[in-house]
């Protein structure tokens, strides 16, 4: 007898609420992201954006933290420790595929990232599970150049497939100086703010 079809299922669409819109904004001098479930990016304040990427303005299927870090070179230029990072994305996103084995959109997600990356497959087949809570990043930014951030995550109570990344750097440090540079070529850089708060009217990823 032959086993029956694997009947997987989407999601409804993940919205983040305007309290979590205003914290972000809050949080002005330091970079800060909100992911979803599979890693999709919700949100990002302007530091995140000039920082890391600004996933505001790619499609809304290509959202994603762990798509972003193995299929977009800029990612892997900026990361100083790619491999590392790359690996804590895979075993972040095999652990949401683990809790949800049904989901539609994570099970398309880990199948274009299988067939165009050799190492995400590599990594994949390897079954390691782990959610990090806090960690450091190391950088080489065009713009300010090598920098050292520490992260810290925080789930939220209210939404507990929302998680909120803060990154900071260790005060008086070179890599505070530059993302004090970073702040401040944002706030004169082109486009500003008030494009991305237009663009939040945009649907969420499901």
């Amino acid at each position: 007898m032959s086993a029956a079809p694997v009947r997987r299922r989407t999601r409804g669409v993940q919205r983040v609420r305007p309290g979590l819109y205003q914290l972000l904004d809050a949080l002005d001098g330091e970079p800060a992201l909100v992911l979803g479930r599979r890693t999709d990016v919700l949100a990002g304040n302007r530091m995140a954006k000039a920082l890391f990427a600004d996933f505001e303005r790619m499609p809304p299927r290509q959202r994603n933290y762990a798509r972003w870090m193995f299929l977009d070179d800029t990612a892997r230029s900026l990361f100083v420790d790619w491999e590392v990072q790359a690996r804590a994305a895979v075993e972040s996103l095999r652990l949401d595929a683990g809790r949800d084995p049904d989901d539609q959109a994570t099970a398309a997600l880990i199948a274009e990232l299988r067939e165009r990356s050799r190492e995400f497959a590599h990594w994949w087949e390897q079954h390691r599970v782990h959610r990090r809570t806090h960690g450091s990043k190391r950088l080489r930014h065009p713009l300010v150049g090598e920098l050292t951030v520490e992260y810290e995550t925080l789930c939220l109570p209210g939404d507990p497939d929302v998680t909120l990344f803060v990154y900071t750097a260790e005060a008086g440090s070179s890599s505070k100086r530059a993302l004090d540079l970073l702040a401040s070529w944002t706030l004169s850089g082109p486009g500003g703010d008030a494009a991305s708060r237009d663009r939040r009217e945009d649907g969420r990823r499901v």
